[in-house]
């Protein structure tokens, strides 16, 4: 039997990663929303990941623990362009 990674933690990683890359590309809001994305899609990952047929529990916790430091990030450069 073949196990595959579920599409939630597929997506949820892509959204982890684009988060920063959205940050760091000077659109913080839009950052924020895919941290929180990656946030909520991980959360998904990880319970369905608990199906014998449905990998990518260690993906899904990756990109929660990603989009947390997205979170942060995004708010702190929100907080600085306010700011300066």
């Amino acid at each position: 039997m073949n196990q595959k990674a579920g599409t939630a933690a597929t997506i949820a990683i892509i959204a982890a990663i684009g988060s920063f890359v959205l940050t760091f590309a000077g659109n913080p809001v839009w950052g924020l929303l895919a941290a929180i994305l990656a946030i909520v899609l991980g959360l998904v990952g990880v319970i369905i990941s608990a199906s014998p047929k449905v990998g990518g529990g260690l993906m899904s916790s990756f990109s929660v623990i990603l989009g947390i430091f997205g979170v942060g990030l995004a708010i702190l450069v929100l907080v600085g362009i306010l700011l300066f």
